[in-house]
């Protein structure tokens, strides 16, 4: 069994924040009283990804009052979150699936039930009234922050505003369902609605509050909820000199638990050659497609027949940033 990685962040109390004010429990909005955007920030999509329930438990302890439109903060998957235990940290991910592969309509309005299907469908309303949202998450092994931009070139257009992480990723979509990123207008290229997630780091490092701290609070900034000096005394990192895109242009799908990579299995790792044998299973050996190919989040830890354990992807040039 492989190593855990260690645990350096513990579960927050979110409890005092079960009420809410929107009937919806552990969902909050804040309204400014004057015209403008709904912004939306989440955590706990997967319930063992810590450092955005932190995150936003820190957003509570600030001053906080929204310059324009109206501010909604949620907690997601509290239900598997709750069962987070140190010694088994990968299952509290979720509770019977993945919360992030149910945001399409077929799914999210259809005849199955679960613990995260009724989750997604009181979140519904609020997803899908936002014009801004930033989704807080963590990966499973150790890797630099990364910015998913889902399909869309307009969410990276709206991360290179951000400024940070230094990585940004388009990719195909995720073979196992639709994420909350590309659902309705978020998806849509001719929409203004946009969305980002972030993976602020490995799932239980002290580094990856930090990372969701300060790419929260210049989201907020960005979103035009808060103003440059309440963003200015709030940040906690340097922004990158530089982002760099990586471009998915397919995902490797475990066929059972007996999947293997072949090659080192790191975080935005880069394998030269084309033709390299990177993984194999059940007899079946992936090969990469082109020289330079980028493993994005590759992992084991949750392998089985369905589960994506790594994207392909290259890196590419980005244009100059529009500005004004």
């Amino acid at each position: 069994m492989p190593t855990l990685p260690p645990i350096e962040l513990h579960p927050p109390d979110i409890r005092p924040f079960a009420n809410g004010n929107t009937g919806v429990p552990y969902v909050h909005r804040i309204d400014s009283g004057r015209p403008g955007p709904v912004v939306m920030v989440q955590a706990l999509t997967h319930g063992n990804e810590l450092c955005g329930a932190i995150a936003l438990q820190w957003l509570f302890s600030q001053p906080l009052a929204p310059l324009h439109g109206s501010l909604v903060l949620a907690c997601a998957n509290v239900a598997a979150f709750e069962r987070f235990d140190p010694a088994a940290p990968h299952a509290s991910r979720c509770v019977d699936e993945d919360l992030n592969r149910v945001w399409a309509d077929d799914v999210l309005f259809g005849p199955r039930d679960s613990a995260e299907l009724r989750r997604a469908r009181a979140l519904q309303p609020f997803v899908d009234a936002a014009d801004l949202q930033l989704d807080i998450h963590s990966m499973s092994d150790p890797c630099r922050p990364l910015m998913v931009c889902g399909t869309q070139e307009k969410n990276a257009a709206l991360a290179r505003q951000l400024g940070t992480p230094a990585d940004l990723l388009i990719d195909t979509g995720h073979p196992a369902g639709l994420r909350m990123v590309e659902r309705g207008g978020f998806g849509d290229p001719a929409s203004p609605r946009q969305a980002l997630l972030v993976e602020c780091g490995q799932h239980w490092e002290r580094s990856a509050t930090d990372v969701a701290i300060d790419t929260l609070v210049r989201f907020l900034h960005l979103a035009g909820v808060v103003d440059a000096g309440w963003a200015a005394a709030r940040t906690r990192l340097p922004l990158p000199a530089q982002q760099h895109l990586v471009r998915v242009t397919e995902a490797v799908v475990a066929r059972s638990s007996n999947f293997r990579f072949l090659v080192p299995a790191d975080g935005l790792g880069v394998v030269p050659a084309a033709g390299t044998a990177i993984a194999e299973d059940s007899g079946h050996v992936w090969h990469t497609p082109y020289d330079d190919a980028v493993l994005v989040m590759p992992s084991t830890a949750h392998a089985k027949a369905g589960n994506t354990v790594v994207r392909l992807g290259r890196f590419e040039a980005l244009p100059p940033l529009q500005t004004g």
